[in-house]
């Protein structure tokens, strides 16, 4: 579903966000992306979603070499993905409903799929009274159950998430893990990206850790990722 093989990234001015990153995340898996601020999770996700293009090595998705694509095929290629931000990028103009649509509008969805759909992504998320009301009215656990609708409204096969958690309460936290392991239960392959130790809790869970742009054997008592590395 995701392969890394021998990735590198390195910014204008030398900087290496990434250096030889390996690493394999099969099709329904789940798997926590962590690390230190800067040690390289935001541009791993990137990658993934041809956000930015790899120096060097390949970036796999679906069997395809993300690297390489056309950008006529990038669009595509991102309806097969839901990415919830870190900086939530909602759209505070227009309704919950309205911001959740967009993704559909985009790809071109008739209006009555895209009601049911939306409707149904809100009511998974535990946001589908307040459909009519504007973000900016929501609170901060709203916010993020609100990206995470508008992230998998397409039925996406890949859901990738940003600090999903970074800036909420424990309570909320643990919310957002549960709604994140009902779409693992359904197949769904996740990849959440996060510095919050305290949801890493779950030993059949994954973890793949980020130091200064490579892989590093987890610091907690949790299974290391499997990597291609020689």
């Amino acid at each position: 579903m995701i392969s890394f093989q021998q990735v590198c990234k390195r910014y204008p001015g030398g900087y290496e966000a990434l250096k030889s990153i390996s690493f394999n995340l099969e099709k329904g898996e789940m798997a926590f992306l962590t690390g230190h601020s800067g040690a390289g999770k935001s541009t791993l996700l990137k990658l993934i979603a041809a956000i930015e293009r790899p120096t060097s090595g390949i970036v796999l998705v679906n069997n395809q070499n993300v690297g390489v694509l056309k950008s006529a095929a990038i669009p595509y290629l991102r309806r097969h993905l839901g990415i919830i931000f870190q900086d939530h990028k909602l759209l505070f103009d227009r309704t919950v409903f309205d911001n959740v649509l967009l993704p559909l509008q985009i790809c071109g969805f008739d209006s009555r799929e895209s009601g049911k759909r939306v409707r149904a992504a809100l009511d998974k998320v535990g946001l589908l009274k307040q459909e009519k009301i504007n973000p900016i009215a929501l609170s901060g656990g709203e916010q993020q159950r609100l990206c995470i609708a508008r992230a998998i409204v397409n039925r996406p096969s890949i859901l990738l998430a940003d600090e999903p958690t970074g800036n909420l309460d424990a309570e909320y936290a643990q919310e957002i893990m549960k709604i994140f392991d009902s779409f693992h239960q359904v197949g769904v392959t996740l990849l959440i990206s996060t510095h919050d130790t305290s949801v890493l809790h779950d030993p059949k869970i994954r973890v793949i850790a980020l130091k200064h742009g490579e892989i590093q054997p987890p610091q907690y008592d949790l299974p290391p990722a499997s990597s291609g590395q020689a």
